[in-house]
C-alpha cells in the first residue's frame, strides 16, 4: 500500500546570511509514519526540522529557497504570506532538553488553545486530560494538575512538554533529539509513545542514535554537509544503503 504524503520538502535551500546550510534538499513525508533525520553533526538535520515550523524567522539573516508543501490543501508553509503562528499551530514541535513553562502542569498543556482564543473551559479540560493521555502521563499527574510542570523529572516533563504540543492537534509533529537528556528508562517509554502516536499524527524526528532511528522510524533520510544524501524505508537504509557515505556513516567509519 503506497504511503499518503503529509508534507513535502521541494529544492529546499536554506542560509543564515552567506552561509548556506541547506543545499537543494528534496524530501517526502508520508501520513502517520515516523521519518527519521540523521547524519552527523552540524550537517543541517536540525535546521530542516526547524524549516518546518518556520523557528528560524525569529532569527536575522535568515533565506528560505524552495517550498515545503503541506497536503492535503499543498500550501507552501515558506510563503511570506502565511503567518508563521500559523504553521506553529498546524506542526507542534519538541526540543532537545525538556523546556516546561514556570506554570502549572494544567497550564502548560492548555497553553497553545488559550493563544488560539479558546475560552470554553470544559474543551480546554478535554483536550488537557487525552493530551496528557496521549503522552502517557495522565495517571501520573492527574491527581497534581495545578503542581508545578518544574517539579517532574526529566522524563516526565519531555513528555509534558509533548502533550503540550499535541493539545493543539498538529498535524506534523517535530521531534529534535527528544531523548538525548534522558536516562535510558525514560528514553525507552519516550520510544515507546512514539509507536503509539504516529497512529494519530506524523512524526519526524532528528535522532543521533541510530539504533533509536532504526527502532522507531517507518523511513530515514541521511543528510551530510547540507545534502540529503539517501531517503529510504528505514529497513533498507540500515540494512542495504545505496550511497556508500549513507555505509560508511551506519558503519561508523565516520561521523
Amino acid at each position: 500500500m503506497t504511503p499518503v504524503l503529509r508534507a513535502e520538502v521541494k529544492n529546499l535551500q536554506f542560509s543564515y546570511g552567506d552561509k548556506l546550510v541547506l543545499k537543494g534538499v528534496t524530501l517526502p513525508i508520508y501520513e502517520n509514519k515516523v521519518t527519521a533525520l540523521i547524519g552527523p553533526s552540524g550537517c543541517g538535520k536540525t535546521t530542516l526540522l526547524r524549516c518546518f515550523n518556520r523557528m528560524h524567522d525569529l532569527y536575522a539573516n535568515a533565506n528560505y529557497q524552495g517550498e515545503i508543501l503541506l497536503y492535503p490543501d499543498q500550501r507552501n508553509i515558506l510563503s511570506k504570506d502565511i503567518d508563521p503562528m500559523e504553521v506553529r499551530m498546524r506542526i507542534g514541535m519538541v526540543f532537545q532538553k525538556p523546556n516546561p513553562f514556570p506554570k502549572t502542569i494544567y497550564e502548560n498543556v492548555a497553553y497553545g488553545l488559550k493563544v488560539r482564543g479558546v475560552k470554553k473551559k470544559s474543551f480546554i479540560e478535554e483536550r488537557v486530560q487525552i493530551s496528557l493521555e496521549q503522552a502517557g502521563l495522565w495517571t501520573e499527574v492527574k491527581d497534581r494538575l495545578d503542581s508545578s510542570a518544574t517539579a517532574l523529572s526529566g522524563g516526565q516533563q519531555q513528555r509534558l512538554c509533548i502533550a503540550r504540543a499535541l493539545a493543539t492537534e498538529p498535524e506534523i509533529l517535530l521531534l529534535d533529539e527528544p531523548t538525548s537528556a534522558l536516562d535510558p528508562i525514560s528514553t525507552r517509554h519516550i520510544e515507546e509513545l512514539i509507536q503509539e502516536l504516529r497512529k494519530e499524527v506524523t512524526i519526524a524526528i532528528v535522532t543521533h542514535s541510530l539504533h533509536q532511528a532504526a527502532r522507531v522510524s517507518d523511513f530515514t533520510a541521511f543528510m551530510y554537509l547540507g545534502d540529503l544524501i539517501e531517503f529510504g524505508g528505514s529497513d533498507q537504509v540500515f540494512t542495504n544503503p545505496k550511497d556508500q557515505r549513507t555505509e560508511n556513516y551506519i558503519t561508523g567509519r565516520f561521523g
